[in-house]
């Protein structure tokens, strides 16, 4: 039997520069037990391969790019690996700290009925200051309660945001526990894999966790096209696999849209930012826009013819790199 406690599993896919400091930030975790890193490649071109192959302590699993799936190609590497626990990263996605995983092993082994915890999200300190606040109200939300389970069935049947809430799990920084994973998988979808895991480990009735000190960097500065496009791919998969509509109508969209301006320029004005930085506070606004536009798309999806679709698509245009 294998005395690993946990495997950290890196789906790769040109990674580019960003994620050389991320597997040495891994490889160089301090933790009271042994570890193992599982990186599977979907087809990089641009010497992420050949990078992994120089770490000596590291398993690599290469996939043709066309077998790649968010869910499947992440079931094949824990299938391959050891640990009592998985965690999963991705490729962009670099640990704070090095007790990044020893903060997530401790979350999950203080009660055994957790399957699932998720770790804070920082931004890169260059990121711009929107992205940064955006992931700290994000996860400030977790900290009252960052053990849940499904207490409530009636209010999980009838309430979106109850439901929304203890969805919520992102595998850009997660931990599973690998008893749990051999009985419920990651489905085999094309986006939200790690939420639609979170739903069916919640209504099986296991607990899921957060963890604010394993915590890792991961920000994304998005085009405003890339904006819309990450917003379509959300709305379009939440509607399918959750039957979430986060924009039902145009009306909804243009109170969104103004309540989140409304917030960005007030949070600008009181660092000073709208005298010194106005066009980053108009991009700003323009993102929000952006961003409800896209999920408006992408909640009528099934509408739009599929090359459309295929072209609004983030996730696929990078599936397809």
């Amino acid at each position: 039997m294998s005395n690993i406690k946990a495997s950290v599993i890196i789906p790769t896919k040109n990674p580019g520069e960003i994620f050389r400091p991320v597997l040495d930030s891994v490889l160089s975790q301090l933790t009271d037990w042994p570890f193992e890193v599982v990186v599977i490649d979907s087809g990089s071109r641009d010497g992420t391969v050949e990078f992994v192959r120089s770490k000596a302590n590291v398993k690599l699993i290469e996939i043709p790019a066309h077998e790649f799936g968010h869910g499947r190609s992440r079931n094949t590497a824990i299938a391959n690996s050891v640990g009592e626990y998985a965690a999963v990263i991705t490729h962009d996605a670099q640990p704070v700290d090095p007790h990044w995983l020893q903060h997530l092993v401790e979350i999950a082994e203080s009660d055994t009925r957790i399957a699932g915890v998720f770790g804070k999200h920082i931004a890169y300190p260059q990121a711009s200051v929107f992205t940064r606040r955006e992931l700290e109200l994000h996860f400030a939300g977790f900290k009252e309660a960052p053990i849940v389970h499904l207490d409530d069935a009636n209010r999980y049947a009838e309430d979106v945001g109850y439901r929304q809430f203890l969805h919520f799990f992102s595998d850009n920084n997660a931990l599973l526990r690998r008893s749990v994973w051999e009985t419920i998988p990651y489905p085999d979808v094309d986006f939200a894999e790690d939420q639609s895991w979170a739903k069916s480990i919640i209504e099986a009735g296991y607990y899921k966790a957060y963890s604010d000190a394993g915590a890792v960097y991961h920000s994304h500065d998005y085009s405003l096209f890339e904006r819309l496009q990450r917003s379509f791919d959300e709305s379009y998969a939440f509607k399918r696999i959750f039957g979430y509509i986060l924009c039902p109508d145009l009306i909804s969209m243009f109170k969104s849209v103004v309540a989140l301006s409304r917030r960005d320029v007030r949070y600008a004005r009181s660092i000073g930012m709208l005298r010194r930085a106005p066009l980053q506070v108009v991009h700003a606004v323009m993102d929000n826009v952006m961003r409800l536009l896209g999920h408006y798309l992408g909640s009528r999806g099934e509408k739009i013819p599929t090359p459309l679709r295929k072209q609004i698509s983030r996730d696929k245009k990078l599936l397809a790199q």
